[in-house]
Formats: C-alpha cells, structure tokens, sequence
C-alpha cells in the first residue's frame, strides 16, 4: 500500500539532473518512475526507484539533498471518472492531496503515487473503497 519515494532537490541550472541520474546509473539503481517540478531556482525530482534507501546514500554522498517520503501507490481502472472517483473520497474525508503523478509501472489500470495530509487514514479509505493498492514488494517483483 506504501511505497518509499525518492526527492532529490536540484538547482534549476543545466546538468544537475544528468548528474542525478549517471549517480544513480553507476549505483545500479533500477528508476520506475520519475516526476520534475520546477520553480526557477530548484527543483524536485520525484522518483520510484528500485533500493530507496541506498539511492538516497548514493546521492547525499555526492552532496545532493534527497529524502524518502512515503506515498500510497494506488491502480486506477481505465475509465472515464476513475480517478475522480479515488480523490472523491479522500476529499470526503477531509484528506488534502499534495501532489500525484502516474506512475510508469506495466499493468492493468493507470498507476499513481499519492502524497496526502493523513496517509494512514487515506490508505484505510482506499482500502475501504477496494482500491488496489501497490507494496514495495509489489514494485520489487516487476
């Protein structure tokens, strides 16, 4: 239901996220997924990658900021509403989304990462709604 995700904080200058990913590269690290948002002086560099934990030591030992954060990886059904449907009801719940982002995983349905406000009681409300969810291992098995 939780999976571990990877921010690395960038400086919006060319580069840096070559930089970020020969690092990761030369680790081993398996990249599933990968989001960048920008202002113009940073930026976060959102990943699902395979060793999470070993992905950050990589990287704040070549002097970068990277946290793991936890989101809720959730599958949603190919069809019109779907996604509304799942946000619908953490809205219900007075559960405020700060960001999602597919997820580029094989598979049946769209898969997104979810940071909310209560992760705990949003999870219980996905599951609650049937929801399927993904696991670290589930990621590991793909």
């Amino acid at each position: 239901m939780f999976i571990k995700q990877l921010s690395v904080f960038l400086e919006n200058k060319e580069g840096r996220l070559d930089e970020v990913l020969k690092i990761l590269s030369s680790g081993g690290i398996d990249i599933l997924s990968v989001s960048l948002a920008d202002t113009s002086e940073y930026g976060v560099l959102r990943m699902i990658a395979k060793e999470p934990d070993r992905a950050r030591t990589l990287l704040k030992d070549a002097g970068f900021t990277a946290r793991i954060d936890e989101v809720i990886a959730v599958v949603v059904p190919d069809a019109v509403g779907s996604l509304q449907k799942v946000i619908y009801k953490l809205h219900e719940a007075d559960i405020n989304i700060s960001y999602i982002y597919g997820l580029s995983i094989d598979g049946k349905g769209a898969p997104i990462a979810i940071r909310a406000s209560e992760p705990e009681r949003a999870a219980e409300i996905l599951k609650r709604e049937n929801v399927k969810t993904l696991t670290t291992e589930d990621l590991d098995n793909l």
